[in-house]
């Protein structure tokens, strides 16, 4: 299950800065005649404006066969330690990890909630996701009730 990702806010100026890159680039390469290893910085930025940020656009964000693909990256269900939801103005669901301090965040569309609820009940329960293993874990508690 997965949807497009919204466009950043200044996604328009970003291209923009690309365009005047490339002209850059172009004018200090053509007339200038500097050689390109002093036209390395802007070559990088511009490959980051025009070409690496629009492809990060084109991946969708939701939930994968062995995974979660987040606002930030990747998360494998292995990794995942914790599930809250936010539910504000759009429902959030925050994924923390099992191993380490910082957490992800995922914004579900509403159209989507209830399918991602029944996604997460799901992996919990063929035990792709797992709470157990924490201190005084006595087995009697279904981790399908903490989505």
């Amino acid at each position: 299950m997965t949807w497009g990702p919204p466009r950043p806010p200044l996604y328009r100026l970003f291209l923009w800065v690309g365009a005047v890159l490339a002209i850059l680039v172009f004018y200090k390469l053509a007339i200038l005649r500097l050689h390109p290893k002093y036209v390395f910085g802007e070559t990088m930025m511009l490959v980051y404006y025009v070409y690496a940020l629009p492809l990060g656009l084109k991946i969708s964000r939701g939930f994968y066969e062995d995974g979660i693909w987040t606002e930030e990256g990747f998360v494998p269900y292995a990794n995942i330690g914790g599930l809250t939801w936010r539910e504000g103005t759009e429902p959030t669901l925050v994924l923390l990890y099992r191993w380490r301090t910082f957490a992800r965040r995922l914004i579900v569309p509403e159209r989507y909630y209830g399918a991602a609820r029944r996604v997460l009940r799901d992996k919990i329960a063929a035990h792709d996701i797992h709470f157990t293993g924490k201190t005084l874990d006595l087995g009697l508690h279904d981790e399908r009730d903490d989505v």
